[in-house]
């Protein structure tokens, strides 16, 4: 029954966090994001592995699941940049 109890909990604990809570911004339009960070460069996150692909790479904004992000907030959020340049 503890067990149980556990294995419940942790997964309602997953389930309830949202995966970018450390004060990223997604956007669905590229504009939205610059407007949002004038200052930075905005590049496109791929959501399930928290990887970024900077304009004129080959999956900017054509992952399946991603948002325009303004670049410093992903990499304070711990996300980085593609290793092959694509």
């Amino acid at each position: 029954m503890k067990k149980f109890l556990f294995l419940s909990i942790f997964l309602m604990c997953n389930f309830i966090t949202p995966i970018y809570a450390d004060g990223l911004t997604l956007f669905s339009e590229e504009v939205s994001a610059q407007s949002h960070c004038p200052d930075d460069e905005v590049v496109w996150l791929n959501l399930p592995t928290g990887i970024w692909h900077k304009k004129g790479a080959r999956w900017y904004g054509s992952t399946k699941r991603g948002a325009y992000v303004c670049k410093q907030e992903a990499a304070s959020a711990g996300d980085r940049q593609s290793l092959n340049g694509s």
